[in-house]
C-alpha cells in the first residue's frame, strides 16, 4: 500500500464504517481492514492519519484501530510468517514516541498502550533507546508531555508487578533502575516544589497531581520484585513526601462530583498502596516510617465521608491496616482494647454497610454489582477491604474482637427485627459481619452477603447438617422466580454451590436421588429466570443448569426436547453479539450435558440434537463468529464421534470448509479443529478417500501447516496418526514418503523435545499399521541406510522421553515388531543395533521417564499466542476419551515382547540367546527373564 491520499482517503471511509451500529455496514468493514493488514505501509498510513486528519473522530478510531493491530501482529512467532515487515516496525519505533507525547490526551493513552505492547517484546534488546528517549522529555518542563511519558512507562513497567522472578527480568529490572530511578526521583521531588509553588493554582495543581498518581504508581512497579539499593538509599525522600501528601486536606481539590474518585484521593489510594506494599515485604526496612504512616492512613480514615468517590480511597487505607495488623512485629499497634473498639466502631462497621450508593449502583447494573459482590472484582469494595481487615485482627485478637462485634450484630438484629421492611439493611450489614468472622480461617474472601448464600457458605465453615440443606433446596427453587434479580441470581448462585459440594467420598453432598422430587420445578424455574428482566444472559443463571444437568444425569433426559429448543433459540440470540464469555462458555457446556446425557442413553437420538443444532452452527460458521467456532467445533465432534462408523451427508457437506486456511490462522480454533478432523477420519475414513473430490492434499496440507509450528506441531502429529490409522492404506500410499521427508526437515530445522516425542509414537504407530519391514524401507528409500540412522540418534536415545500410557503402549509394540519382524535388523549391518534397542525398550518399560528438557528449548504456549485472537476454551462436558489404536490386541506390551522373541528363536535357533548373552547389560536380561516367565516361554 503506499503512502498517498487514495490510499488515505480509502482507510478513512472504511474507518468511519467500522464505527456503525449496523452490523451489515461495520463487518464488511472490519472484514476489509484485516484483509489488507498485512500490506506494507498499513501501520504507516494509521499513523499518517491519527496524526493529519482533519476530522478528530477518524484520528481516535485510528489510534485505536493502530493500537489493536500491534497487538494482534507485532509479536514475532517462531515458524510462523512476519505480519509486519522490518521496514514498517522500524519506521513505527523510529516515530511512536514523538507522535504519542504530541498528541492530544485521548489518542496519547491509545499509543501509550501500543508503545508498551511493543516494548514488551522489543525492550530492551531491539529498544535500546526507548528508556533513554523518554527520559530526556522529562527535561522538557511541559506536563502534558511529562505526563505523557510517565503514562508510557507505568504502561511498561506495571508487568513487573505480576511476572515471575527470573534472572531475565531482574537484568531488566537493574537496567530500568539505572537509566530510570534517578530521573524519577528528581522529578518527584521538583513536582513536589512546584505543588507548592502553585499551592494556589487548582488547574496547576490538577496536572501536577496526576503527575504524582503516575509516578506514585511507577514507584509500586519498580518496588514489587524486590527493593532496589536505590530506593532503599532515597527511602526517606520518598517516604517523607508519600506522608505530607497522605495528609493533605481532601478538600483541596474538592469537586461536586459525588461519584468520581478526584485526583487527590486517587493520589492518597497509590500512597496506601505503596505503604501496604512495604508494610508487607520490606518491613525491616519500613518500620521506622510505619507508626506515622498507620497514624496518617487512620485519621483519613476516620475523617472521609461515606460517597462513593472515596470508595477506592477507603478500601487501600483499610487493606493497609489489614496487611499491618496481621504480622507479629506490629501486633503491639493493635493491642489496647479502646483501639480495637475504635477500629471496630469507626472504621468496620461503618464500611460493612450497604449505602444508598451501593442500592443506586445494584439498580443501575445489577449483574456487575452481583459479580463483585459474589466474586471481587480488581478494585476492592469498602465491604471487602472490611472483611479482610476483621480476618486480620482475629489471627491475634480473635476474642475481644468477636466480643465487640457480638453486641453491634445483636444490635442490628433489633433494629431489623422493629421494622423488617424498613430496616432490612441492618440485617444485610449483621450477616455480612457474621460470615466475616466465620471467614476467618479461609484464605479465600468471603463470598455473599445474602442470607440465601449464607446458608451454603456456612455449611461448609461451620458443617451445616446436610438434611437442612436439602430442606432450604424448595426455598432456592422458589427465589429463581423473584423479580429481583439480587434475590433469583444469589438463589442461582448458592444453587450452583450446593450441587458441586463434595462429600465425604469426594462425590457430590447432594445426589440425583435427593434432588429427584424437585427436579421439574428446578428446570421449570431455571430456564423462566432467563426470561426475567436483566437475566436474558445471566451467567450465574446459565452456570446453574449446567451444574443441575450435571448433578441430574438422566433424570433430565424427559425434559431434553423440550430444553434443547430453548438452548439452541438462546445461542441463536447470543451469536448476534457475544458479550458474556461465561455465559457462552456456560451455555455450551449445558449443550453437551445435553447430549452427552440423552446419547448415553439412546444414541439413535444424536440425529435429533444435530437437526436442532446444525441451523445455529450454520449461521455462526457463514457470519464467522469467531468467539463461538472453537465450541461449534468441540459440540460437532462430540456428536460425530456418537457415530456408528459412518459420516452423515451434512457433515460431508461442511468437510471441504474445515480445511479452508483462513480457520487454521486463528490459533484458538487448531485444537478443536483438528479433534473435529480425527472424528470424521474415525468415522468414515473410507468415505473421505473414496469421494469425487480428493480431500486427502487437503488434509496434509493442513498437517504440513501444523508440523511446521513449534506450538502447534503436536496437534500436526494427532491429525497424522489419525490419518495412517484410519485411511485406506492404497489411499495415501503416494503421500507418505513425502510426509516423512516432511518431518525430516522439520528434524533438521528445529529438533525440539516435543516434536521427537510425537514423532517416535508416529513412527512406532506406521510400524503397528504397516509393519516393520515397510518402516524400513521406507527409510532407506529416502537415504540409503537411513533406517539405521534413525534407529541410532533418536530411537534408541530417545524413547525414554516418551510419556503417556498409550503412547509408551504404541511405542513398545512398534520397536518389538521392528526387533522381531524385520530381517534386516538380524542379517545385516542394523544386527549392531538390536541389542542396543531391546535395551532401550526395556528401559522404557522398566525405567523411570526421562523428563528432562534441553536449557535452550522455549515452547510458546497456545495462551501466548498475539493477542486479540480467540482463545481456545475446553469444554469440560465435550471432553474426549482417551483413544488406543492398538486396542485389546495387546494387552501387556511385555508379554508380546517374550512372545514375540520366542517366535522368533524357534526361527532362527541358538541367535537371540547367543545376541543376549553377549551384549545385554544384566539388570536388562533379569527383567527380560521376569517377561519369558510370565508369558510361559523360552528361548531356543
Amino acid at each position: 500500500m503506499e503512502l498517498n491520499d487514495a490510499n488515505l482517503q480509502t482507510l478513512t471511509e472504511f474507518l468511519r464504517k467500522t464505527l456503525d451500529p449496523n452490523p451489515t455496514v461495520r463487518r464488511p468493514a472490519e472484514k476489509f481492514l484485516e484483509s489488507v493488514e498485512g500490506n506494507q505501509n498499513y501501520p504507516i498510513l494509521l499513523l499518517t492519519l491519527l496524526e493529519k486528519s482533519q476530522d478528530n473522530v477518524i484520528r481516535v478510531c485510528a489510534a485505536v484501530t493502530f493500537k489493536n493491530y500491534i497487538k494482534r501482529n507485532w509479536r514475532i512467532v517462531e515458524d510462523e510468517p512476519n505480519k509486519i515487515s522490518n521496514g514498517d516496525r522500524t519506521a513505527i519505533k523510529a516515530n511512536i514516541v514523538n507522535l504519542m507525547l504530541s498528541s492530544p490526551e485521548q489518542i496519547q493513552k491509545q499509543l501509550s498502550d501500543a508503545i508498551s505492547i511493543i516494548g514488551r517484546e522489543d525492550f530492551p534488546q531491539k529498544w535500546p533507546d526507548l528508556l533513554t528517549e523518554m527520559v530526556t522529555r522529562f527535561r522538557s518542563g511541559d506536563f502534558h508531555i511529562i505526563n505523557g511519558v510517565l503514562r508510557t512507562a507505568h504502561s511498561l513497567f506495571k508487568r513487573y508487578r505480576h511476572e515471575f522472578k527470573s534472572n531475565e527480568l531482574w537484568s531488566e529490572i537493574k537496567l530500568v533502575l539505572e537509566t530510570f530511578a534517578l530521573p524519577l526521583t528528581e522529578l518527584f521531588k521538583a513536582t513536589i516544589e512546584l505543588c507548592q509553588t502553585h499551592a494556589t493554582d487548582i488547574n496547576a495543581l490538577k496536572v501536577l497531581f496526576s503527575s504524582l498518581t503516575l509516578i506514585s504508581k511507577l514507584f509500586y512497579s519498580l518496588n514489587f520484585q524486590d527493593l532496589p539499593e536505590f530506593f532503599e538509599d532515597n527511602m526517606d525522600t520518598w517516604m517523607t513526601n508519600f506522608h505530607m501528601l497522605l495528609t493533605l486536606d481532601n478538600k483541596l481539590l474538592q469537586t461536586d462530583d459525588e461519584e468520581e474518585a478526584g485526583l487527590l484521593e486517587l493520589l492518597k489510594s497509590q500512597i496506601c498502596d505503596n505503604a501496604a506494599l512495604y508494610a508487607q515485604k520490606y518491613d525491616e526496612e519500613f518500620q521506622p516510617y510505619l507508626p506515622r504512616f498507620v497514624t496518617a492512613i487512620w485519621n483519613l480514615l476516620v475523617s472521609t465521608g461515606q460517597e462513593v468517590k472515596y470508595d477506592l480511597l477507603v478500601s487501600n487505607a483499610i487493606q493497609f491496616l489489614a496487611s499491618v495488623c496481621e504480622r507479629p512485629h506490629y501486633k503491639h499497634l493493635f493491642e489496647d482494647q479502646n483501639i480495637l473498639t475504635s477500629i471496630c466502631e469507626k472504621v468496620i462497621v461503618p464500611n460493612m454497610e450497604f449505602r444508598s450508593a451501593d442500592e443506586e449502583a445494584f439498580e443501575d447494573n445489577s449483574e456487575e454489582y452481583i459479580r463483585r459482590d459474589l466474586e471481587g472484582s480488581d478494585i476492592d469494595t469498602r465491604r471487602r477491604a472490611a472483611c479482610d481487615l476483621v480476618r486480620g485482627l482475629c489471627k491475634f485478637f480473635e476474642g475481644p474482637v468477636t466480643a465487640i462485634f457480638s453486641g453491634y450484630v445483636n444490635s442490628m438484629l433489633g433494629e431489623y427485627a422493629k421494622n423488617p421492611g424498613g430496616n432490612w439493611k441492618h440485617k444485610d450489614a449483621a450477616i455480612y459481619l457474621v460470615t466475616s468472622l466465620a471467614s476467618k480461617a479461609q484464605t479465600q474472601k468471603v463470598n455473599s452477603c445474602n442470607f440465601l448464600n449464607i446458608l451454603i457458605y456456612l455449611s461448609q465453615v461451620c458443617t451445616l447438617p446436610k438434611e437442612q440443606l436439602i430442606q432450604a433446596t424448595p426455598l432456592l427453587i422458589t427465589h429463581l422466580q423473584a423479580e429481583s434479580t439480587v434475590q433469583h441470581t444469589y438463589a442461582a448462585h448458592a444453587l450452583e454451590r450446593l450441587f458441586t459440594m463434595r462429600g465425604p467420598n469426594n462425590t457430590t453432598l447432594i445426589t440425583a436421588a435427593e434432588m429427584a422430587p424437585f427436579t421439574e420445578q428446578l428446570l421449570n424455574n431455571l430456564f423462566k429466570a432467563l426470561a426475567l428482566p436483566g437475566s436474558s444472559e445471566n451467567e450465574y443463571i446459565m452456570k446453574a443448569i449446567m451444574r443441575s444437568f450435571s448433578l441430574l444425569q438422566e433424570a433430565i433426559v424427559p425434559y431434553i426436547p423440550t430444553l434443547i429448543g430453548q438452548l439452541t433459540h438462546k445461542l441463536l440470540l447470543v451469536s448476534k453479539n457475544p458479550s458474556k464469555p461465561h455465559f457462552n462458555h456456560y451455555l455450551f457446556e449445558s449443550l453437551c450435558l445435553s447430549v452427552r446425557i440423552t446419547c448415553k442413553a439412546n444414541p439413535t437420538t444424536v440425529s435429533s440434537f444435530e437437526e436442532a443444532l446444525f441451523p445455529v452452527f450454520t449461521e455462526i460458521l457463514q457470519n464467522d463468529v469467531q468467539e463461538f467456532l472453537p465450541y461449534v467445533f468441540q459440540v460437532m465432534s462430540l456428536l460425530l464421534e456418537i457415530h456408528s462408523n459412518s459420516i452423515p451427508s451434512s457433515y460431508m457437506a461442511l468437510f471441504p470448509h474445515l480445511l479452508q486456511p483462513v480457520l487454521w490462522e486463528r490459533t484458538g480454533n487448531i485444537p478443536p479443529l483438528v479433534r473435529l478432523l480425527q472424528a470424521y477420519l474415525e468415522k468414515g475414513g473410507a468415505s473421505i478417500a473414496n469421494s469425487a473430490a480428493d480431500k486427502i492434499p487437503g488434509l496434509l496440507g493442513v498437517f504440513q501447516k501444523l508440523i511446521a509450528s513449534k506450538a502447534n506441531d503436536h496437534q500436526g502429529f494427532y491429525l497424522l496418526n489419525s490419518i495412517i490409522e484410519h485411511m485406506p492404506p492404497d489411499s495415501i500410499t503416494q503421500y507418505r514418503k513425502q510426509i516423512f521427508i516432511l518431518l525430516f526437515q522439520r528434524l533438521q530445522s528445529s529438533k525440539t523435545t516435543k516434536f521427537i516425542k510425537s514423532f517416535l509414537v508416529f513412527v512406532n504407530l506406521y510400524c503397528v499399521k504397516y509393519g516393520a519391514i515397510a518402516l524400513q524401507e521406507i527409510f532407506d528409500s529416502i537415504q540409503p541406510k537411513m533406517f539405521g540412522m534413525v534407529l541410532e540418534k533418536i530411537v534408541i536415545p530417545e524413547v525414554q522421553k516418551v510419556s503417556g500410557a498409550v503412547e509408551k503402549k504404541i511405542c513398545a509394540v512398534g520397536i518389538t515388531k521392528v526387533l522381531t519382524e524385520c530381517p534386516a535388523m538380524m542379517d545385516t549391518e542394523y544386527t549392531k543395533l538390536w541389542t542396543p534397542l531391546l535395551q532401550a525398550l526395556i528401559g522404557l518399560f522398566e525405567l523411570p521417564e526421562d523428563d528432562s528438557i534441553p536449557d535452550d528449548e522455549h515452547f510458546i504456549d497456545i495462551e501466548d499466542a498475539p493477542g486479540y485472537q480467540t482463545a481456545f476454551s475446553q469444554l469440560a462436558f465435550a471432553g474426549k476419551k482417551e483413544h488406543d489404536p492398538i486396542g485389546d490386541a495387546v494387552g501387556n506390551p511385555k508379554i508380546l515382547l517374550a512372545q514375540s522373541l520366542h517366535k522368533l528363536s524357534t526361527a532362527c535357533p541358538g541367535r537371540v540367546p547367543s545376541m543376549l548373552s553377549t551384549s545385554l547389560n544384566a539388570e536388562a536380561l533379569q527383567y527380560l527373564q521376569g517377561y519369558l516367565q510370565a508369558a510361559t516361554v523360552q528361548l531356543v
